[in-house]
């Protein structure tokens, strides 16, 4: 059947945040999906585009939501920063946002009768990032460092400020842009400006040569560290003005809602009294630490050679890292116990869960750790052995659409 046809502006009524962050609604039959709407705005709504759903952008908002605040980032109004997505939205209903999306994923794609689950709120909604990522362009009249227009993702707007994240981490950041002339002869770089305890890493991407590096450091009062990833290169550090900690992209960006989760899943795995797991995509190895330390055997898989290296340095004997792709490595470090799944926002490789399928019996139970509902909710339906007991969310990223589910799946009887 044809999609009703609708074109122009028309009044919607949103009833709904999507897993990305935009407002839902229905005109004509169809679902329209609009940016920077709460549900129960009544808009009025440009349409962009139409095929098996519509875009649109708002024209004005005729009745507010009582879930509707003024969003107190300039950015996120003025250069419709795409850091953001529900600034407009009070906390409380950004939570419920969030329930109601991981819910609606697991029923609508997983097929699994699920309750909305509950949610571990930020004790801090602003200024709690310890890192930032800038693209950084070059042209006739210096440098932009910034970050993208939600509805114009190859443009850059020049960051003044970033309120969801720590203002030592901007400050570092603002000592980068006044230190721009030194940086690699490039169009276009990434920086990230990380804080790590009372440290501040700087990690520039980008370019071929760097001569006036250490000169750059020096205008970094703030810096503790400063690595460079040239273009088709691996990050190494070039200089240290005392211990970093090691690596440039680990850790958690909210570490007191990432250290809630580590203490979850440690409790989850726990009840199971296992005597062996597997932890797939183990990072740095922080939770297959915590597991050898109670006498658990643990497997610990990782891709990056430098997490994995650092995870082995903190297991004891009888536990083990190995290095490389979770779908080259599960199958033979499988049996066991109890299995550990967190994988990258693509979620798993479909090799990871046939192979999961093909020990059922000898697996007793998965915990798995996501940062996308979607597919979170694809690879449940990809492992029909095995039945949902239990399903817990962590708003790691306040005021954006981002949401961390903890799913504990046990095999069926």
């Amino acid at each position: 059947m044809t999609a009703p046809a609708i074109a122009g502006v028309i009044q919607l009524r949103v009833h709904a945040i999507a897993a990305g962050g935009d407002g839902v609604g229905r005109s004509e039959g169809l679902v329209v999906f609009v940016p920077r709407t709460a549900p129960g705005d009544l808009a009025l709504v440009r349409i962009d585009s139409v095929k098996r759903f519509a875009r649109g952008t708002v024209e004005s908002v005729l009745e507010p939501s009582p879930d509707r605040v003024a969003p107190p980032c300039a950015h996120y109004v003025v250069d419709r920063c795409g850091g953001c997505q529900l600034q407009h939205m009070s906390y409380d209903a950004q939570l419920e946002a969030k329930r109601i999306v991981v819910r609606d994923s697991l029923q609508r794609i997983a097929k699994t009768n699920v309750e909305l689950p509950a949610i571990r709120p930020s004790a801090k909604q602003w200024r709690y990032r310890n890192k930032l990522t800038l693209a950084m362009r070059r042209d006739a009249d210096g440098w932009t460092m910034g970050l993208h227009p939600y509805d114009d993702p190859a443009a850059v707007f020049q960051l003044a400020d970033c309120p969801i994240t720590d203002e030592r981490v901007v400050a570092s950041w603002r000592e980068v842009m006044a230190a721009s002339s030194l940086l690699p002869e490039a169009a276009e770089l990434r920086g990230t400006v990380r804080l790590a305890g009372d440290q501040i890493v700087v990690l520039v991407r980008g370019g071929t040569d760097w001569p006036r590096s250490e000169a750059f450091l020096e205008k970094l009062a703030s810096a503790t560290a400063l690595w460079w990833a040239p273009d088709g290169g691996r990050a190494t550090l070039l200089f240290e003005r005392r211990a970093a900690p090691a690596g440039t992209s680990f850790g958690q960006v909210n570490e007191a809602v990432g250290a809630a989760l580590h203490r979850h899943v440690v409790e989850r795995v726990a009840a199971y009294t296992p005597r062996t797991v597997v932890d797939a995509y183990a990072g740095t190895g922080e939770t297959a630490a915590a597991l050898a330390e109670v006498g658990i055997r643990v497997t610990a898989i990782e891709v990056d050679r430098e997490a994995a290296n650092l995870c082995a340095s903190r297991l004891p004997s009888g536990s083990r890292s190995i290095v490389g792709r979770v779908e080259n490595l599960i199958t033979n470090a499988l049996p066991a116990d109890l299995v550990i799944l967190n994988p990258p926002r693509i979620g798993l490789h479909e090799r990871v869960t046939r192979a999961l399928e093909a020990k059922r019996g000898r697996v007793r139970a998965i915990v798995y750790v996501s940062c996308d509902p979607a597919t979170l909710a694809r690879d449940i339906a990809r492992l029909p052995s095995y039945r949902l007991q239990s399903v817990e969310t962590f708003d790691m990223f306040p005021q954006t659409a981002h949401v961390e589910t903890v799913c504990e799946l046990v095999a069926a009887a």
